[in-house]
Parts: C-alpha cells; structure tokens; sequence
C-alpha cells in the first residue's frame, strides 16, 4: 500500500514538471511580446496593445501638419533642418559664425533693403522664395521678347546657377524665408568668391528691357523693368529720375549693373542705388 503511495506521488510529481514546462514556454513568449509592446492593465486583468498610444498620437498630430507648417521645417536642402541648412565653417569660433548667420553688424537701412528684394523675388507672394519664384521672375523678363533665343538660355541656366550656389538643391520643400534671405546676403556679401557670382544676372535684366537694343536704358525701358518686378509705372518714374544723376535722361548697362551691385553692398543711406529695386519696405 505505502508502495503504491509513493508511486502514485512520483508519478503526480512528474506530470507537474512536465505541466510546468508546458506553461513555462508560453510565458516567454509573453515577456518577449511585452519588449514590443505595451500592457494595460484593469485591476487584475491585463492585455497587450499592438502600438503604444503615444506614438499613434504623435502620428496623427504630424499628418495633420497644416502645408504651411511643413515648408517651414526645411530650408536650403531638402530634409535637412533649418538650424543646419548651410554647412559650418571649419573654425569653431562660436563669434565668427554668430556673426555671419545672425548679420548682427548690418545696419537695418540694409536690412530694409534685402527684405525689399525678397519682396520682389517672391513672386507668387506666399511669404517664400522657391527655385519657381526664380523662374516666373526670369520669364517675365524673357516674355518681353528682346532676348535671342541664346541670351534666354543663358539667363535661365545663370538664374538656376544663381539658385543652386546660394540656396542649394532644387526641390518642392526648399524655401527661404525673409531672416534666412537676411542671413544669406550677408554670407554671400562676406564671401568674395560668391560676391562676384551674386548677381551675374544683371546683364539680361538689363538686355531684356533694352527695347531699341542701343545700350543705354530710357525712362519709359526701365518702366518695363519695374513692370517686370511687380511694381508701378509712378515707382519707376521717381526711381529714374532719382538714379539719372546726370540728368541726360538714359542709363547705360555700366550704370545698371553698378547700381543694382551699390543696392546690396553699401549700407550708406544717401546713395541713389537706394531706390534701384524701387521704394523700401516698411515691414
């Protein structure tokens, strides 16, 4: 009988065991599902989400981003941040970069100025540059027809040139803001290599409103130079009368090309270079 017993109590221990290893091997399956996934719990009761409630939350508040919020977080290069969107310099003065990126040592005269411009190259008037902005702004240019087909060429590959060394790569989500057009003026102004290239366009806008072709631009050519940038028949009339310092009446392309430079080189208030790209924003 004893013998039976302990037989019976053996064989009960065994079949245990052997339970116990049968649930021990779901249980790991569980603490390895539990690395991925989330438990909840409700009293004594327990259940495993797929995803964490945080990360769907997060996805929904960024696919409702509204577009403008979008354009926002990249600049210069395509998915690239705007705080990093122009390569540092190799020195690691933290002055010598603060002062290039910030322009703390341009006077708000030049400030005024470069937001003027970026008012003008801002064609379709959202509030950002973009490369289209740069080519509705050559084609109302090339659209008054006094460019060959060679000088067209030229001016759209020195517009895209223009674009590509200043702002870098050419895609739907590159923008640059008025403080980032700020910024880039005066890196490019500081940097002699990129100040000679700045404005190699001048020329064409110059050649495109040369109606006559005789070199020299009269009152009512540059007119159409000032229909070209959005601003009024009045606005170019005093800006003409206040750049035609000898009074005869005519601007050669030397007098163009010099004064559209003085615009965003010189800081001094009394040079009629001023009133090149019209009158000066407020904003």
């Amino acid at each position: 009988m004893a013998n039976s017993i302990m037989r019976l109590g053996l064989r009960s221990v065994i079949n245990l065991e052997k339970s116990a290893g049968v649930m021990f091997l779901p249980s790991v399956k569980i603490q390895h599902k539990l690395i991925h996934t989330k438990p909840t719990c409700n009293g004594s009761v327990c259940h495993l989400e797929d995803r964490p409630r945080h990360v769907k939350r997060e996805s929904r508040e960024i696919t409702e981003l509204p577009h403008s919020s979008l354009r926002r977080c990249y600049s210069k290069q395509h998915g690239r941040p705007e705080i990093d969107r122009r390569k540092q310099p190799d020195s690691e003065s933290d002055s010598d970069s603060d002062t290039e990126c910030k322009g703390l040592d341009r006077s708000e005269f030049w400030r005024r100025k470069m937001r003027t411009v970026h008012n003008i190259l801002d064609v379709d008037k959202d509030g950002l540059i973009s490369y289209n902005d740069f080519l509705l702004f050559a084609e109302r240019f090339k659209s008054l027809g006094h460019l060959d087909a060679k000088q067209a060429k030229e001016f759209t590959d020195i517009i895209k040139m223009t674009w590509e060394q200043q702002w870098g790569t050419i895609d739907p989500y590159n923008f640059v803001t008025v403080e980032q057009y700020l910024e880039d003026m005066h890196h490019v102004l500081n940097d002699k290599t990129l100040k000679k290239k700045a404005h190699r366009w001048l020329p064409y806008l110059f050649k495109a409103v040369d109606a006559d072709r005789s070199g020299y631009i009269s009152v009512r050519e540059f007119k159409l130079f000032f229909e070209c940038l959005g601003l009024t028949s009045e606005h170019a009339a005093v800006a003409f009368a206040g750049i035609d310092v000898n009074g005869d009446g005519k601007v050669s392309l030397k007098e163009f090309v010099q004064l559209g430079k003085e615009f965003f080189h010189t800081e001094d208030e009394t040079r009629v270079s001023k009133m090149f790209w019209g009158p000066l924003t407020d904003v």
